[in-house]
């Protein structure tokens, strides 16, 4: 894996550095082969002294992305491999059972007891992954105004519309810090 930590009021110092690579190489025990990826690492400083760690790695059937805010930089950067680690395990199972179904193995993953050395392998709960519920509605074409307005008369974190101007399937949603995102199908 290729490492791109970068800093924002904050210096990048050796010993930073090193804390992160060491952090996110444990993820490598997840994979059959070592991944050719470029992980992005995001370090932010806060003027109130609150860390925000932003890791993405984008591999070839999967984006693993998480962010953490914290008081202690070095703890955010522990959760964020916490995340990270939740993310493949359930990508690994979603795509294990996938293959089950088929009759086929999954090559892309080993198996975490066989690289932890014995140790006991945390699988996830497969009832996570359960759809419980289904809905079919007709998109109304609006502008993404009046989809925000839309999602919150409904009290949901998102809304799925079709955008009036471009006559496609959008998304917008509410961020974590209280504002909004658009995502635009392409």
């Amino acid at each position: 894996m290729n490492y791109n930590v970068r800093g924002e009021n904050i210096e990048v110092t050796p010993a930073i550095r090193e804390y992160v690579e060491k952090k996110i190489a444990k993820l490598e025990r997840y994979f059959t082969e070592t991944p050719n990826a470029n992980v992005h690492v995001n370090l932010k400083l806060y003027n109130d002294k609150r860390s925000k760690v932003e890791v993405t790695i984008p591999m070839a059937n999967l984006v693993l992305r998480a962010e953490e805010v914290h008081d202690d930089m070095y703890a955010a950067i522990d959760l964020i491999t916490d995340k990270l680690e939740r993310q493949i395990r359930k990508h690994k199972t979603k795509v294990n059972r996938k293959f089950r179904e088929k009759g086929n193995l999954n090559e892309l993953f080993a198996s975490p007891v066989e690289n932890q050395g014995g140790g006991v392998a945390v699988e996830e709960d497969e009832t996570d992954l359960e759809l419980v519920r289904q809905k079919s509605f007709d998109l109304k074409p609006m502008d993404s105004e009046e989809a925000i307005l839309q999602m919150n008369l409904l009290g949901h974190s998102f809304y799925v519309f079709t955008n009036a101007e471009t006559n496609r399937t959008n998304v917008v949603y509410k961020r974590k810090d209280g504002r909004y995102g658009l995502i635009e199908a392409q």
